[in-house]
Formats: structure tokens, C-alpha cells, sequence
């Protein structure tokens, strides 16, 4: 069978989510598309039901998942999109509709609860603050790799996600550097499940700081940006406290909440930003 188009959803750990994405992508789906899920060493494999198949990476990172997928499928078209995302009833037949506006296509990301009200802080915090993807492809060059779409020209070109980065935001930044366009597709829209606790909040940011650092080198100069960085995450309390406060449709206990959220993950963003750069000193030094 030869595919125009391949659908790759890396995973782990999260059966339940991965049979809902399915779930909604199954009737979607038309036998020139294929649907690779790489399972990046769960505990448990996934069931992974027709007209899907199932694929393992053994190397951990969704960065190394995603490389998986593509080395598999021989489809011209790449369409990227995660295990714990709900796409659209038409998410597959708008990217086919979509995807030759540019050489990357980024869609919109929405934010639901997976639980019922009130939402807790986190829950918020997401809801406000995470995926503005219009923002990122517009404003910042790249797009999340929850709802990415590209070929296999511009991907052999551009080489590899790296794992351990910002993936998405480093692999995108890489396809601009070689002149590749890329564009946002309001159409093309998938929902993404909230954090809703500390723990898991404080994870995805942990990873996220993580990855930036990894991206922001270790010269004289990026330690002394990163450690500026690291000095206005105070202020940005400040800053972002009234965008919490008027947010629509959140009653004030929840607002309070979210600011509550919105301070400790920015001062504990700070702590996690001076270690790193304690880390690299003393690398430096003892070597």
C-alpha cells in the first residue's frame, strides 16, 4: 500500500488517553493515511486497534519516538500530533486541506478539564498560559509538536528531532535556518487535557526549564542572559497576575488559586534556573 500521508503518535504510560485519541481519530481515518503510535517502553504496551498500528522505540523521549515513526513510513506527508491530544471530528481532512500552506503547518491547541468544576489552580494556570500556539508560529517561529504537520523532504532536509531539547522549538527553529516557511492553521485544531495538580504542573515545567537550559548554552553571555531570565521571574508574577485575575468564565476562588499556582511555579522556575547554573560552574571547574 502506498500512503500519502502518515499519522505519528509517540507514547507512554498513558493508555487511556492514547484510546481516546484513537478513539476520535478512527473515524477520520482513509486507507492512503497511516497511523504509526511508537510506544516508547511503557510499562504495560498499549492495544492499539485497526486500522492503527503499533511500533516501539526503545531509546526514551518523544523527540526519539517521533524520529521512529518517520524511519517507518515512506508517506510524503508527516503529520504530527501527541497520545494525550483530542483532535477534531475533521482534524484529518483539514490537515490534507491545509498542509501544502507551507513547508510547516501549525494548528490551535485548546486547553480542557479532564475533571468536573471548580478547576483547580493549575487547571487554570493551563488554561490561560499553555499552547498559544497562533503565538508561537506567528511571534516565535516554531510550532508544538502536538499538532505539526510537514513532509518528508523538509524533515530529510532538516535532520532528526534531538532529545533532551526543546524538540519542537529547536527542530523548527533548525527548518527556518534553511529557509522553510511556516504557517499557522486556526482550522486545524486539536484539545489538550489540563494539568490538574501541583505534581504534574511542576513536572512538565521541570522538563521544560530543563530543555530550554539545554538550548541556551553554556558561554559567558547565555549564562549571563539565562541568569537575567532567571532575576525578572519575580516580575513576572506581577506582570501576569492581572491576565489570572480577568480571566472569563472563572469564578474568584479559582482566580485566587491560579495566581497562587502562577507564583510558586515562576519562584520555583527561578530556583530551578540558578541550580542549573551552580551545576554548569562547578562542571566547568572541575574540569
Amino acid at each position: 500500500m502506498t500512503y500519502t500521508a502518515a499519522i505519528i503518535i509517540p507514547h507512554f504510560n498513558d493508555g487511556a488517553r492514547l484510546a481516546r485519541c484513537l478513539e476520535a481519530l478512527a473515524p477520520q481515518m482513509r486507507p492512503e493515511v497511516e497511523g504509526i503510535v511508537i510506544d516508547n517502553g511503557s510499562r504495560q504496551p498499549p492495544a492499539v486497534p485497526a486500522p492503527f498500528r503499533l511500533a516501539h522505540e526503545p531509546l526514551p523521549g518523544a523527540a526519539n519516538a517521533r524520529n521512529r515513526g518517520v524511519a517507518l513510513s515512506a508517506a510524503p506527508r508527516l503529520f504530527f500530533i501527541d497520545a494525550d491530544c483530542l483532535p477534531a471530528p475533521d482534524w484529518l481532512d483539514t490537515a490534507l486541506a491545509v498542509a501544502d500552506r507551507g513547508d510547516l503547518v501549525g494548528g490551535a491547541v485548546s486547553v480542557f478539564d479532564e475533571t468536573p468544576p471548580p478547576r483547580t489552580g493549575p487547571q487554570l494556570f493551563e488554561a490561560i498560559f499553555a499552547f498559544d500556539n497562533r503565538t508561537y508560529v506567528e511571534q516565535k517561529g516554531f510550532s508544538v509538536t502536538a499538532n505539526l504537520l510537514t513532509t518528508r523532504a523538509v524533515f530529510d532536509a532538516v535532520g532528526p528531532f534531538e532529545h533532551g531539547l526543546s524538540e519542537d522549538f529547536d527542530w523548527c527553529h533548525r527548518a527556518r535556518d534553511k529557509g522553510f516557511s511556516i504557517v499557522y492553521a486556526e482550522s486545524l485544531r486539536v484539545g489538550h487535557p489540563s494539568r490538574g495538580d501541583w505534581a504534574a504542573l511542576r513536572k512538565k515545567w521541570k522538563r521544560l526549564t530543563e530543555e530550554s537550559f539545554a538550548l541556551n548554552g553554556t558561554g559567558p553571555r547565555a549564562k549571563l542572559a539565562w541568569a537575567v531570565r532567571g532575576l525578572i521571574m519575580p516580575l513576572s508574577i506581577l506582570a501576569h497576575a492581572p491576565r489570572v485575575l480577568s480571566a472569563p468564565g472563572a469564578n474568584s476562588e479559582e482566580k485566587l488559586r491560579a495566581v497562587g499556582t502562577l507564583a510558586r511555579i515562576r519562584l520555583v522556575r527561578m530556583g530551578w534556573m540558578f541550580a542549573q547554573l551552580l551545576r554548569t560552574d562547578r562542571a566547568g571547574t572541575r574540569g
